[in-house]
C-alpha cells in the first residue's frame, strides 16, 4: 500500500462519527468489540422461553398461535359485553381473561405469542394485572359484591383532612 492511499485511509477513519464507545470501529469498520447496549437495528435478541409456536408449523396461523387468540378473544368479548351495559361481568371477563392467560403461560410449555418475556414476568403480569381488574370489578358501584371496611375508612380519611 503507498503512503498516499493509507493517508486517505487514515482520514476515512478520522470521519467515523464513534456515537458509542464501547463498540467503536477499528481500521476495517468492524467494532472492536460487541456490546449489549439498544442499537438501532437488534440483531441478537432472543425469543423468551416458551416463545415458540404452540401447535405444529404445518397447521395454519391461527391454529399455531391459539393461546394468544384464547385470551384476545376473551377479551374481546368482555368489552362487547361491558358495551351492551352489563358492566360487572364484562370486565369480569376481561379480568379472567388475563388470569387464564397467566395460567396458560405456567401450564404449558410453549405458548407462541402469548410469551412476551420471560415466563415468571409474564405470569406475575398477567397474574396482578387480572387479579386487580377482577377485584375492582367486584368492588364496583352500585352494590359491590366485595366490601373491604378499610377503604372506606380510607376515603373518609383523605376527604375530611
Amino acid at each position: 500500500m503507498s503512503a498516499e492511499a493509507g493517508s486517505e485511509k487514515a482520514e476515512e477513519i478520522e470521519d467515523i462519527e464513534v456515537r458509542d464507545p464501547v463498540s467503536a470501529p477499528d481500521a476495517e469498520g468492524t467494532p472492536r468489540r460487541t456490546t449489549r447496549r439498544f442499537p438501532l437495528f437488534t440483531k441478537d435478541t432472543a425469543r423468551p422461553e416458551g416463545g415458540g409456536r404452540a401447535a405444529p408449523g404445518d397447521l395454519p396461523a391461527p391454529a399455531r398461535q391459539w393461546p394468544v387468540l384464547v385470551v384476545l378473544g376473551l377479551v374481546g368479548v368482555g368489552l362487547l359485553v361491558t358495551a351492551l351495559d352489563v358492566f360487572r361481568v364484562g370486565i369480569l371477563l376481561i379480568g379472567g381473561a388475563l388470569l387464564a392467560g397467566a395460567v396458560m403461560r405456567w401450564l404449558l410449555p410453549s405458548v407462541g405469542m402469548l410469551a412476551v418475556r420471560s415466563r415468571f414476568t409474564d405470569i406475575v403480569t398477567y397474574g396482578v394485572l387480572g387479579l386487580t381488574i377482577v377485584l375492582l370489578a367486584l368492588m364496583a358501584q352500585p352494590d359491590p359484591l366485595l366490601k373491604l371496611p378499610f377503604l372506606k375508612d380510607a376515603l373518609h380519611f383523605t376527604v375530611e383532612s
